[in-house]
């Protein structure tokens, strides 16, 4: 689908942008907001790199972003818009639990994390709330993130993955999709020796001993994630 955006701009509603690759979710995304009286959809994109150019042209008070998207990671999108349009207020709307991302999408430039599975109403919320100056957590996760600021860690021990950089993790991720090396490195435009690099760093961190366990670690890690 071809990326879109709204001829005529409402100056008295929130602009929201969508980003995410599911034609769906667009549209559900984009009928949901457009009935609300305070809001409206300017823009749509179905690739992180549509996405970011569009952004910077049609200048929305926010951007809904998908943090996992075929042809580009949304965190990697999140930094990008946060370098090119500072002014721009970015929502995560995820189907992964916010316990693996949450950090990393904050520290990436986000202003809040819904998950897709209870967005129908969080994400109105979400939007509203990053328009008016504050963060947008759920209840869990505000709990999860006042713990581990007043006692300096979790109160309990996170994912293995949690090791992981933003980058080695998409790497994971894309493996536990099936694809090899030469796909991810075609993905995520780099060269093939470099996402061997990661993959060594990758079995290092989570203590495996070969490609073969590596692999058998990123199906399962990607399968569990799916049965959430």
């Amino acid at each position: 689908m071809a990326p879109t955006k709204s001829p005529e701009p409402d100056s008295q509603k929130g602009r929201i942008f969508i980003v995410d690759d599911h034609p769906l979710v667009r549209e559900w995304l984009a009928t949901l907001i457009n009935r609300q009286s305070d809001l409206m959809v300017c823009g749509d994109a179905d690739n992180a790199s549509d996405g970011l150019k569009l952004i910077a042209t049609v200048k929305p008070h926010v951007a809904v972003v998908d943090i996992s998207m075929q042809g580009g990671s949304g965190l990697e999108l999140l930094k990008n818009i946060k370098a090119a349009s500072p002014e721009v207020l970015v929502i995560v709307l995820s189907m992964h639990d916010e316990a693996l991302y949450r950090e990393r999408a904050l520290r990436a430039g986000a202003r809040g994390y819904v998950m897709k599975r209870e967005a129908t109403k969080r994400v109105l919320q979400a939007i509203r709330s990053v328009l008016g100056g504050k963060l947008y957590l759920s209840d869990n996760m505000a709990m999860l993130m006042a713990e581990k600021f007043v006692d300096g860690r979790p109160k309990t021990a996170g994912s293995v993955v949690e090791r992981l950089s933003d980058r080695e993790l998409e790497v994971f991720q894309l493996l536990g999709r099936g694809y090899s090396t030469r796909r991810i490195a075609e993905e995520l435009h780099v060269s093939v020796k470099t996402i061997q690099a990661f993959c060594a760093r990758i079995k290092e961190k989570l203590g495996l001993p070969s490609a073969t366990e590596l692999l058998r670690a990123a199906t399962r890690w990607h399968d569990s994630q799916q049965e959430r």
